[in-house]
């Protein structure tokens, strides 16, 4: 990171550490999916293919990362449970939301055409998280019951709608019928009218997925003798059961009882108000400046993977700002965004009441659907290359009280942009040249920007001459002159923006900004 005056806004940044010996559980849903299974025609009222899809995506996240150690999902809803003593990320509820947010979505835009080679998908999907921060075994065992009660009564109830729906009945007619019925009427409903004996249906709509690990024994490979070398290795598997939350099925377990610990008793029942008492919730103070800033996470693997140009890959960065394009457009809060590399800040206007100003609800949203467009453009910008694994990114939000401080939090990532640049441009002239990556670092140690600008003339670069985009990083806002125009034709602000615009620019000095007063203040 570098060093310049404007470093005093990290001191903005607050920690939400999930202390221990609370248990870690994320739970994300699918955002706007309704309309996302409507679009993309799904069966009701279950399809299984799209189910099948996200217990799929639910096992990578849990190969991914082995502090997961049980997951259980339903409809457009996964939770994963870490292991009590889990360290990830040191336990930071908005890295470990929006990692496993982000994970999640690129996995499930990578293997749409696994699933449904048949259908386009039409737009980017994206998900929420939320940290649940469990403070015993005998809440999550409250948290788990909670969500298998509910798989159980949607499906029901959507069960009985469809039925309804599939005989003649409106949406309105069916809901109207079902309501204030009891559990035992919608059942004799589906046996009475239909003949469906609901306790005979697909277990996996009735009681949802669990996703459990188990240790296996696996030949990885063979001596020059032709003997197998076998390693032990914990492998993710799919199970249904009535009753994630008994003791029965939990300490039936070891690994669960082992990682977690066992269920001393059976529930019946709980009240929903309790478990969300327990909701790592995070509301982001009134009146001030929101930051999202996300950050690709081990992204000098990925870039090596697929062979970026170094220092610099024009095309990573164009793809990098057609996804906050994206975002900027589908959130009208934002105001403004600065990238550069593998990272990117958007601003929310100061009387933003998105999410009701809910981190995670804020931070899940925006690294989601950021991650998703990632994807789904990768093919417009990368023709000849392969996506050869699901890249991800991590994000959290940081509250600034004025303009001023918000300008300077800017002003520092441009000013990190110059000094990155200009290193990286350095580090890969030496290495081009013939010097070792070690040999090249030890060669910069210690250097000054006037080192650094008399070294690239030895190789015939002008720093200020390099695209202003590797320089300066990439602003986004909407066209002042679209502003205007609306001012004049007295339509409404806000939704009404036509036009996104990217430009590599100097945000440091005050010019940009009276240049374009309405950014902030619009």
């Amino acid at each position: 990171m570098a060093n310049s005056k404007y470093e005093y806004v990290k001191s903005y940044e607050v920690e939400d550490e999930v202390f221990l010996p609370n248990f870690i559980v994320v739970q994300i849903n699918g955002r706007g999916f309704k309309r996302f299974s409507q679009v993309h025609e799904f069966e009701k009222p279950n399809d299984e293919v799209a189910l099948n899809l996200m217990n799929s995506c639910a096992i990578c996240v849990s190969e991914e990362f082995p502090d997961v150690v049980f997951l259980y999902g339903f409809s457009d809803e996964y939770s994963f449970v870490f292991k009590k003593t889990s360290k990830f990320y040191q336990r930071r509820a908005s890295k470990v939301e929006s990692i496993i947010v982000s994970f999640f979505t690129s996995v499930y835009v990578m293997k749409w055409r696994e699933f449904f080679p048949h259908k386009e998908l039409r737009y980017s999907p994206s998900f929420h998280a939320q940290v649940i921060s469990c403070a015993s075994i005998e809440v999550l065992q409250s948290y788990l019951l909670w969500r298998q009660t509910n798989c159980h009564t949607n499906n029901l109830h959507n069960t009985c709608l469809w039925e309804l729906i599939k005989c003649g009945k409106t949406e309105s007619e069916a809901l109207e019928l079902l309501r204030g019925t009891s559990k035992e009427e919608k059942n004799d409903l589906l046996f009475g009218n239909f003949e469906i004996n609901y306790q005979k249906l697909n277990p996996m709509f009735r009681q949802g997925s669990c996703i459990l690990k188990t240790e296996v024994i696996d030949i990885v490979k063979h001596r020059e003798n032709g003997s197998p070398v076998r390693r032990l290795r914990k492998k993710s598997s799919i199970v249904h059961s009535k009753n994630v939350a008994g003791k029965c099925f939990w300490n039936n377990h070891t690994g669960l009882m082992k990682e977690l610990g066992s269920f001393t008793n059976d529930i019946g029942k709980v009240e929903p108000d309790y478990v969300r008492s327990f909701q790592f919730k995070k509301i982001l103070m009134p009146s001030t400046w929101i930051v999202i800033r996300i950050d690709g996470c081990h992204f000098h693997r990925f870039s090596d993977v697929h062979e970026f140009v170094k220092p610099n890959d024009k095309q990573a960065l164009n793809l990098m700002n057609a996804c906050a394009v994206a975002v900027v457009k589908e959130f009208p809060d934002i105001v403004f965004s600065y990238g550069v590399s593998d990272e990117y800040s958007f601003v929310l206007k100061k009387d933003s009441h998105f999410y009701q100003r809910q981190a995670s609800e804020i931070v899940s949203a925006i690294v989601s659907l950021f991650t998703s467009v990632y994807i789904t453009k990768w093919k417009d910008f990368f023709h000849k290359k392969e996506l050869k694994y699901p890249p991800y990114f991590d994000g959290r939000a940081v509250c600034y009280p004025s303009v001023e401080i918000l300008r300077d939090y800017l002003a520092w990532r441009q000013v990190d942009c110059h000094i990155n640049n200009q290193y990286n441009t350095c580090f890969w002239e030496l290495v081009k040249s013939g010097k070792s990556k070690s040999e090249a670092q030890n060669f910069l140690k210690g250097t000054q920007t006037g080192d650094k600008e008399k070294l690239l003339k030895q190789f015939g670069i002008d720093n200020h001459k390099l695209p202003a985009m590797f320089r300066q990083g990439s602003s986004i806002f909407w066209d002042k002159e679209d502003i205007t125009m609306m001012h004049e034709n007295e339509k409404p602000g806000g939704n009404s923006l036509k036009r996104v615009i990217v430009e590599h620019c100097n945000i440091i000095e005050p010019s940009f900004w009276a240049a374009h007063p309405t950014i902030l203040y619009r």
